[in-house]
């Protein structure tokens, strides 16, 4: 069975950073497109960065783009995101996807992940 377990989100000031954190169990993580999505209240869930399951390559939306970096620990089965130079307009549940077929041109869309985390809450606000 596959799990998603996301942690480590909070309140933090703007201008700050944080690291948060989903440990994938179930399957063999190195085969698996890992990534972060994000809802803030009334809106749809957006995408935020992904890291392709074979090449490792790491995609972003132009919103975080030179702020958050994506990686992963494959030793540990986690991958990060790391963010930084948070903003208010950031905050939302942050959900961690997986999912071990997606294609290239699919992964922004919610829709094309499998596997999803229960979503850790970050809250950007002074």
């Amino acid at each position: 069975q596959v799990q998603l377990a996301e942690s480590g989100g909070g309140l933090v000031q703007p201008g700050g950073s944080l690291r948060i954190s989903c440990t994938l169990s179930g399957r063999n993580f190195r085969s698996f497109t890992t990534g972060w999505f994000r809802q803030a209240p009334g809106k749809d869930r957006e995408f935020v960065a992904t890291i392709f399951r074979s090449s490792s390559n790491t995609y972003y939306a132009d919103s975080v783009k030179g702020r958050f970096t994506i990686s992963r620990d494959n030793a540990k089965n986690t991958v990060y995101l790391q963010m930084n130079s948070l903003k208010p307009e950031d905050t939302g549940v942050y959900y961690c996807a997986g999912d071990g077929t997606i294609i290239l041109s699919s992964i922004r869309d919610p829709r094309g992940y499998d596997y999803w985390g229960q979503g850790t809450q970050v809250t950007v606000s002074s």
